[in-house]
C-alpha cells in the first residue's frame, strides 16, 4: 500500500496526482483494518497464524459458524479494497495518475490481485461460509458489470483499461465466489499477460502522441505505428476471449462454473463478457483506425517506439496467444497443468456439465463476442468524434456518480464533523483548558504580588502576626 501510494503520486509536483495517491492509501487502509481484525480474530481463536495449522479439519471444526461468517466476511472486504470490488474500487482508475509501466505491473497483475490470492488460498475457510460465497458473487457480478458499462463512455486510453481491469477483477471474485478457485487463479494469470500488454502499449501511444491520452484526439495510428497496433489487437482479442488466445480458455471455465451454479448470474457475467469485447474494440478502433484526429504537430512527430518499448509488447503478445494452454479443459482434450499444480492447496472443481454442454456454452459466448466486436467496427470504424453525453451516456461518462455520491455522503459529514471539533473540541475545549490554566497560573501571580509591597513594617508585622497565630494554634489545639 505504501509503495503504491509513493508511485502512484510519483509526479508530487501535481495535485491530481498527489490527491490520487491519497485516496488510493486511504481506501486500502479500509480494507486492510478489516483483514487485521480477521487476524486478530483467528489468532484468538486458533492462536496461529500458519496456513496448515488453520486450515486443518481438526481446526476448522473448532470453529463456530458465526467464526467462520464474521472472519471470512471480515477477510473479504480486506479483499475487495485490494482488488478494488465495489464499494472500494474508486480509487484504481485515479491511480492511471502513476507511470504506465507501474500500471502495467503493479495495478493490472501483482497488487490487485492480492485480494483474489487471499480468498483462493483461504479456500478452506470459505467453502465452510455459504453466505459470504453468495456475497462475493453479488459483488463480483455488480463490479463486472459497472465497471464494463462506466468504460464504454470513457475516452482517456489509461481509464478505458483501468475500468477494464476492474471488471476482470469482478469476473475473478465471481469464480471464487461460486467455488471455482483454479478458474479464478487461471484468469488471474492469463489477465496478468493480456492486461500488461494492453496497458504497455498505452504507453507507447501516449509516447507517439507527445503525452495525449484523449483518444478522441488520436485516429490512424496503424499506420504509424504496426508493432504497437498488431500487438495492442492481440490483447483485445485475448481479453474478449476469441478461441485459440488465452483469455478464452480462464473466461470460459468461469462462464461455465458460473452456468453449473446459477443461470441468472452466468447471463448477467456473459452480457458484461459482451460489453468487455465492444469497449476494448471500441478504444482500438478509435486510437487505431480512421483518420488522425490530433493536431498537426502531433502528426509530424508520430513515429513507431523504440525497440526497447516493442519487445516487451512482442513478448506479451506472444505470452497472450499461448499462456491459456496451461489450462485447456478436458472437453477440449487437455489436462489443465495449472489445476494440477493448484491442487495440493486449491481443491479442483468439475462442472458437472456434458461436453455437449461445455461446446453450447463455448460456441455461444464465441458467437455473441463476435458479434459484440463487429458491432463496434461498424460503429466506430469512421469515427469522426461525438458530442457531449446526454442521458444515460452522461451517467456512464461520469462514472455513475459514485465519486460524488461518496463525497457526498462521507467526505463532506466528515469535514463538517472535522469543522465542529475543530471549533467546539479544539479552541473551546482543549485550547481554552490550556489556555485557561495559564490565565488562572497567571490570575495567582499576580494576586501573590500584592503581597510584596516593599516595605519592611509590614514584614515585619506580618512576622508578628504569624508567630501570634502559630502560638495560639499550638496554645488551643
Amino acid at each position: 500500500g505504501l509503495c503504491s501510494y509513493l508511485l502512484i503520486g510519483y509526479w508530487f509536483k501535481n495535485t491530481e496526482f498527489t490527491n490520487a495517491a491519497n485516496k488510493a492509501f486511504n481506501m486500502n487502509r479500509i480494507g486492510d483494518f478489516a483483514f487485521l481484525l480477521a487476524v486478530f480474530w483467528i489468532v484468538l481463536r486458533v492462536g496461529s497464524l500458519d496456513f496448515n495449522i488453520v486450515f486443518s479439519q481438526e481446526t476448522l471444526s473448532k470453529f463456530s459458524v458465526t467464526d467462520i461468517t464474521g472472519i471470512t466476511l471480515l477477510l473479504l472486504v480486506g479483499a475487495t479494497g485490494k482488488s478494488a470490488q465495489i464499494p472500494l474500487y474508486t480509487w484504481l482508475p485515479d491511480a492511471m495518475a502513476g507511470p504506465t509501466p507501474v500500471s502495467a505491473l503493479i495495478h493490472a497483475a501483482t497488487m490487485v490481485t492480492a485480494g483474489i490470492y487471499l480468498i483462493a488460498r483461504s479456500n478452506a475457510l470459505f467453502s465452510l461460509a455459504p453466505f459470504t460465497q453468495s456475497v462475493i458473487t453479488i459483488v463480483g457480478l455488480a463490479t463486472a458489470l459497472l465497471a464494463a458499462s462506466i468504460a464504454i463512455r470513457q475516452n482517456d486510453i489509461k481509464k478505458v483499461l483501468a475500468y477494464s481491469t476492474v471488471s476482470q477483477l469482478g469476473f475473478m471474485f465471481i469464480a471464487l465466489g461460486t467455488g471455482y478457485y483454479v478458474a479464478a487463479v487461471f484468469h488471474v494469470l492469463t489477465h496478468a499477460f493480456f492486461k500488461a500488454l494492453l496497458f504497455l502499449g498505452s504507453g507507447s501511444v501516449i509516447h507517439a502522441m507527445g503525452g495525449e491520452q484523449d483518444i478522441r484526439k488520436m485516429g490512424g495510428l496503424h499506420k504509424h505505428m504496426k508493432i504497437t497496433s498488431i500487438t495492442f489487437l492481440i490483447g483485445c482479442l485475448a481479453i474478449s476471449g476469441i478461441p485459440g488466445l488465452s483469455g478464452f480458455f480462464s473466461k470460459d471455465e468461469i462462464l461455465a462454473g458460473v452456468f453449473g451454479s446459477n443461470k441468472i448470474f452466468y447471463g448477467l457475467a456473459l452480457f458484461a463478457a459482451l460489453l468487455t469485447a465492444f469497449y476494448m474494440f471500441r478504444l482500438y478502433f478509435i486510437t487505431f483506425t480512421g483518420k488522425f484526429r490530433g493536431t498537426s504537430e502531433q502528426q509530424h512527430h508520430l513515429h513507431e517506439s523504440p525497440w526497447l518499448m516493442t519487445l516487451p509488447l512482442i513478448t506479451l503478445a506472444v505470452l497472450s496467444v499461448i499462456g491459456g494452454y496451461i489450462g485447456v479443459p478436458e472437453v477440449l482434450g487437455g489436462h489443465h497443468e495449472l489445476a494440477q499444480f493448484l491442487s495440493p492447496v486449491v481443491p479442483h472443481e468439475n462442472f458437472h456439465l456434458s461436453h455437449s454442454t461445455e461446446y453450447i456454452l463455448m460456441a455461444l459466448s464465441t458467437l455473441l463476442v463476435i458479434a459484440s466486436i463487429l458491432f463496434a467496427w461498424f460503429k466506430f470504424k469512421n469515427y469522426q468524434g461525438e458530442g457531449d453525453a446526454k442521458g444515460f451516456g452522461k451517467i456512464l461518462r461520469n462514472k455513475w456518480y459514485v465519486d460524488e455520491l461518496y463525497d457526498a455522503i462521507v467526505v463532506q459529514p466528515l469535514m463538517a464533523l472535522s469543522a465542529f471539533l475543530d471549533g467546539i473540541a479544539e479552541k473551546k475545549g482543549i485550547d481554552g483548558t490550556v489556555n485557561g490554566v495559564g490565565k488562572l497560573v497567571n490570575y495567582a501571580s499576580r494576586q501573590a504580588r500584592l503581597l510584596q509591597s516593599g516595605q519592611v513594617g509590614a514584614y515585619v508585622l506580618l512576622m508578628v502576626l504569624g508567630m501570634i497565630l502559630l502560638f495560639v494554634i499550638q496554645l488551643f489545639v
